[in-house]
């Protein structure tokens, strides 16, 4: 596995955007429903919920999820965590791409004020610092999409599968620790070992380029890398 050029300083945590909600001003109308009418309101409205409930997408398989997150799963742990939180936003990655593309003469702290007016979500603000990071993500919109999606609704096993794939890269003697990063293995709260992937100096990130079907052995044909 072959580290690319030095990037620029990370912020070694996830900048997460908040959406809050606020109920202003609501007020209760004059209903004019007679009982009957009533009753059958409440009774479309429960049918629509439990619709709604029941109709939630499928799981993806655990190999589907091991090939989207094959390109990503070496990152040191807070890189790949503002990743795939930028992935989330996957039209708001585009726009950076085509920002960063227009002002390519922008540097330290000029670029770091200019991003900040931007109105994307912090996650997306925070990757101009790793423009070979947004390039992978903006070059394949659709896995990135895919991506976004699987970690929004299957966070836990798309982190599973993360562990997976670093499991397979350390079997085949592809994920040691080195100059550019410290791999150990700790255990969560809950009692599982986890391997992660930590920056040697915390104010510097190194964005590892490599090729999934060499680090990791053949995907399984119905899910390429």
């Amino acid at each position: 596995m072959k580290p690319r050029t030095l990037q620029s300083t990370c912020r070694g945590k996830l900048f997460h955007g908040v959406i809050a909600i606020f109920f202003l001003g609501l007020l209760t109308p004059v209903n004019s429903q007679t009982p009957a009418q009533q009753a059958q309101s409440q009774e479309m409205t429960t049918t629509t919920s439990d619709a709604a409930d029941t109709e939630q997408a499928p799981k993806l398989p655990n190999d589907q999820l091991d090939s989207l997150v094959a390109p990503i799963a070496l990152y040191p742990d807070p890189l790949l965590a503002q990743t795939l939180a930028a992935s989330t936003y996957p039209l708001e990655v585009i726009q950076l791409e085509q920002w960063m593309e227009k002002n390519p003469n922008l540097k330290g702290k000029a670029l770091a004020d200019a991003v900040a007016k931007q109105p994307w979500d912090p996650s997306i603000q925070a990757m101009v610092e790793f423009p070979d990071v947004v390039q992978r993500l903006g070059g394949n919109i659709q896995w990135t999409t895919d991506l976004g999606n699987a970690f929004l609704a299957q966070e836990s096993d798309v982190m599973d599968a993360v562990q997976r794939m670093r499991a397979k890269a350390q079997g085949t003697g592809n994920l040691k620790t080195s100059a550019q990063s410290v791999v150990k293995t700790a255990t969560v709260p809950s009692g599982k070992q986890v391997i992660e992937i930590q920056q040697p100096n915390p104010d510097v990130v190194y964005v590892p380029s490599y090729d999934p079907a060499v680090v990791y052995g053949p995907p399984p044909p119905q899910y390429p890398y």
